[in-house]
This record gives C-alpha cells, sequence and structure tokens, in this order.
C-alpha cells in the first residue's frame, strides 16, 4: 500500500463558489456548510458560494471560509472511503489538517480559526507591513540580503514554499530594501497583495491574544500524524498550543514539510480545499511522487480513480 497524506490550502486559495458542487451533491458535505453558519451565527456559506468577491477576500472571511470548504471536501473524500496516512497544511491550512486528524471537531475549528482571523487582521492597524516572495534564491543568499534589510526594519521569512520561492514578511521600508538586495544579487521579487506582513515578528502581539483562546480547547491526541508548520516534524504531546502559537508570527516550513514526508514513505500527496497551489509548490519540491487535488465534483472523481486503485 502506497502512503497517502492530506494536505490543505491556506489563505489566498479562495474563490467564488468554492465548495458548492461538493455541497449539492454530498450530504456529508452540505452539513459541514450548514454548521459553519450555526457555529458563526452568520450565512458563511452564501458568501462562499455567491460571494462578492471583495468581502470573501477579507482576512475575517477567507480563513473560516476555506477551512469550511477544505472540511467540505474531505467530508466527502471520507464518504468515498478514502483515508491518509499523514495530514499537513499551510498556514490556516493546518487547522484543516488538526481536525482531519480528530484533534479537535469542526466546530471548535471554526470558532479559532474565526478568533485568529480576527486577531490577525488588526495586527497591523496602522498598514506598515506587507509581503514579497522571492524567486530563484536560495536560502543561504536570501538571508544575507534580509540581513542586511534589517537595518532599514523589521523583515523576515515567512514561508518557505518550495525550492527557489520563498515568501518574506516585514515593514514596508524594510520589504522595499529588500527587493533591491535580491535584484542586486540576481532574483526576482513580486509584492503580494496582502492585508498585513503575516508570518513575522508584526503578529506576536497577535499571537500572544490568541494564546488564550488556544488554551480554552480541550485538544486531543492525533488519529493520523499532523506536519507542524513551525518544525515540519509530526507532532508530539503537549505541543500542540505552541505549535500554533509560534505559528502566528514564525515561518511556515512547507518545503522541509514536504521533504519530511516523503522521507516517510509518503508517495502520493491529494490536495484538498479550494485551487491548486499546493500542488504546484510539491511538484516544484519533489519529482517522484503523485499529486491530485479535490477542489470540485471533477476532480474528485479523476482523484478517486487515481486512489482507489491504491
Amino acid at each position: 500500500m502506497k502512503k497517502i497524506a492530506f494536505v490543505f490550502p491556506g489563505q489566498g486559495s479562495q474563490y467564488v463558489g468554492m465548495g458548492k458542487e461538493v455541497s449539492e451533491n454530498y450530504s456529508e458535505a452540505k452539513a459541514v456548510f450548514m454548521e459553519a453558519d450555526r457555529v458563526l451565527g452568520r450565512n458563511l456559506t452564501e458568501l462562499c458560494f455567491n460571494g462578492p468577491k471583495e468581502l470573501l477576500m477579507d482576512t475575517r472571511n477567507a480563513q473560516p471560509a476555506i477551512l469550511t470548504a477544505s472540511i467540505a471536501l474531505l467530508q466527502a473524500l471520507k464518504a468515498e472511503g478514502i483515508r491518509a496516512d499523514y495530514t499537513a497544511g499551510h498556514s490556516l491550512g493546518e487547522y484543516s489538517a488538526l481536525v482531519a486528524s480528530e484533534v479537535l471537531d469542526f466546530s471548535e475549528a471554526i470558532s479559532l480559526v474565526q478568533k485568529r482571523a480576527e486577531l490577525m487582521a488588526g495586527a497591523d492597524p496602522d498598514h506598515k507591513g506587507t509581503m514579497a516572495a522571492v524567486l530563484g534564491m536560495d536560502r543561504e543568499t536570501l538571508a544575507g540580503c534580509l540581513a542586511e534589510a534589517q537595518k532599514t526594519g523589521p523583515v523576515e521569512a515567512a514561508n518557505f514554499n518550495c525550492p527557489g520561492q520563498i515568501v518574506i514578511s516585514g515593514v514596508k521600508t524594510a520589504i522595499a530594501k529588500a527587493r533591491e538586495l535580491v535584484a542586486a544579487k540576481g532574483g526576482n521579487s513580486i509584492p503580494l497583495s496582502v492585508s498585513g506582513p503575516f508570518h513575522s515578528s508584526f503578529m506576536k502581539s497577535a499571537a500572544d491574544a490568541f494564546k488564550i483562546q488556544l488554551e480554552s480547547i480541550s485538544w486531543k491526541e492525533p488519529t493520523i500524524p499532523v506536519i507542524a508548520n513551525v518544525s515540519a516534524k509530526a507532532y508530539h504531546s503537549g505541543e500542540i498550543i505552541d505549535n500554533l502559537y509560534r505559528q502566528v508570527y514564525s515561518s511556515v516550513l512547507w518545503e522541509d514539510s514536504i521533504n519530511y514526508l516523503r522521507q516517510q514513505g509518503v508517495e502520493i500527496f491529494v490536495e484538498i480545499g479550494p485551487g491548486r497551489v499546493l500542488s504546484g509548490l510539491i511538484k516544484k519540491t519533489l519529482k517522484d511522487v503523485t499529486i491530485v487535488n479535490c477542489e470540485d465534483l471533477a476532480s474528485i472523481k479523476k482523484a478517486l480513480d487515481i486512489l482507489k486503485e491504491v
């Protein structure tokens, strides 16, 4: 039997219409959207299915919406008898992974994610920070650029996504300086349209406030190993709160996580949730694995054709 990892996307993958087809065709998926509306006390389903896009893009809506769509799709796969050996999620997606591993239930997760989104959205009220993707540069060279740029202001590596793609986060002046230094070293960079400098020290105050919420949850032991963003290793007992607390202001070690999963013998990666961002990152990281995504009926059918052969 080939080992399977379920991986879940983070913020930025949202789009109007996500989850609609699966909700209309799987009662298990529809129940997830209904539960989200009940817990949040608002019509998140309508926003996911029909927009408007501007509201869906707001961090405070995007995070619970992506979680809901991802878990709805997960329930559809589970209804078809598909199970994983490992789970992982990119930033916000780590909460979907924790639900998949039964560390907490969906109702708890969406309440937690809603609070996380509100705190992160409010962590940079003066809009001093931003993020940029650095392309075609190794970690060591970028570290040198960041060390120099930090003389201008705080700037840090936020996401190690795949070889040659690292996202940086920090104050706008320092990001601008880092981009100049990257260009001088032969790299490229792209500014990102984000509402704040996520996964940086800017988010420390949000993390401190969020820790109170994390400590209020009755966490369970994972039924399937979950790979933590902050360590790129499987969660161990007693680490859940600290991992999720540090995740808010620390680097997402996604490339490292994917390599770790491959070292554990994973041969099939199933991206569950809106978009195909993670599938693209995994393709750039590993060459000898099967990658499928599940975001609508057509992709689920294609995935099932592959997974039921395993």
